[in-house]
């Protein structure tokens, strides 16, 4: 019995060839086509819900209204869990007492939802109420905790009222004591009240 050649052995192959080519060219394609593998923990940052004219009413432990945010729209972000609006507007409501509004050109709430962000534009309006003159406060950036009644800037703001107008870069905004404090480089103009 004789032993088969190289060459014999390689002919008995050969029929096999274009089947092991193709097989090679579907691995390599299938290769090219796979999506880039994403590191750990990184995700893309793309919306997953949007809602236009948004609304939300946040209660008092009575029931009562306590705070109301609307905006023309809101989307949110899972990667970071985040909330953005566009023409936001927040409302403080008080039962002794006309509501405290707020206004700005975007915004954003903390993941957790007791932190809104408010930028460009941001204007306040705090009605006459007990004696005290309406208040007008005009910054580019506000930072407001709906739940302690607070807000903050490190911005420049001008507050007006009607006899005066103050400008300060920084302040400090209590809604529930009704007090303001500029933090620093205040200038004031002042208008003598009439008799």
């Amino acid at each position: 019995m004789r032993t088969p050649t190289f060459v014999e052995k390689t002919r008995a192959w050969l029929p096999l060839l274009p089947l092991l080519l193709l097989l090679l060219a579907t691995y390599w394609l299938n290769q090219q086509v796979q999506p880039l593998p994403q590191s750990q923990g990184q995700q893309r940052h793309d919306i997953d819900y949007s809602v236009d004219r948004f609304s939300a009413v946040t209660l008092n432990t009575e029931g009562q209204p306590r705070f109301v945010i609307a905006a023309e729209r809101l989307w949110h972000y899972p990667d970071d869990d985040t909330t953005h609006l566009q023409m936001p507007q927040l409302t403080n409501l008080y039962p002794d007492r006309p509501p405290t509004r707020t206004a700005a050109q975007t915004g954003m709430i903390s993941s957790k939802g007791d932190h809104v962000y408010l930028y460009d534009e941001v204007r306040i309006l705090r009605p006459a109420s007990d004696g005290s003159g309406e208040q007008r406060f005009a910054t580019d950036y506000l930072h407001v905790v709906p739940d302690s009644d607070w807000a903050d800037t490190d911005q420049s703001v001008v507050v007006t009222d009607p006899y005066s107008t103050l400008r300060a870069v920084g302040m400090e905004l209590d809604n529930k004591a009704r007090t303001v404090r500029l933090l620093s480089r205040v200038r004031a103009n002042h208008e003598p009240i009439p008799e």
